[in-house]
């Protein structure tokens, strides 16, 4: 088998994800999406106390370069 074989089963892969469009429950949507209208304090990091806080690394801030090419 070529490359040709492979790639037209690629094509056709791709063209049935491109065309496929299940069917949606717009009901179901509707209350997940209003249920999700609370505030954020009900988030629990749940790695918090095995990981613990994430280093800052000295390069994460943002430092404007100075412009080299300017003429004295």
């Amino acid at each position: 088998m070529g490359r040709g074989r492979q790639k037209a089963k690629h094509t056709k892969v791709a063209r049935e994800l491109k065309y496929f469009s299940p069917e949606t429950n717009y009901g179901a949507l509707e209350r997940e999406l209003a249920s999700g209208q609370h505030s954020g304090e009900d988030y629990v990091d749940r790695w918090a106390d095995e990981y613990g806080p994430e280093p800052q690394d000295e390069d994460d801030e943002f430092e404007p370069q100075q412009d080299q090419n300017k003429s004295a």
